[in-house]
């Protein structure tokens, strides 16, 4: 019977259990990190070109024209 389970270990001390468990065979341990949080910023740090605020007001409302 394989039966999947997500523990999040607190202790570095279950750790080594788990760890014994495996050697035992009782156990198969799979690391899969959990997802971190992506920080936004660092992510999309220069992927827009520096513009003025003019020219950022003039797309903005070339856009709201297209809709009308």
């Amino acid at each position: 019977m394989n039966q999947n389970i997500t523990i999040e270990v607190i202790d570095k001390g279950a750790m080594s259990l788990l760890k014994g468990m495996e050697r035992l065979r009782l156990i198969r341990l799979s690391s899969k990190s959990l997802p971190q949080k992506t920080n936004l910023a660092k992510k999309y740090r220069g992927a827009m070109t520096k513009q003025s605020t003019i020219e950022i007001d003039n797309q903005l409302d070339e856009l709201r024209n297209e809709w009308e």
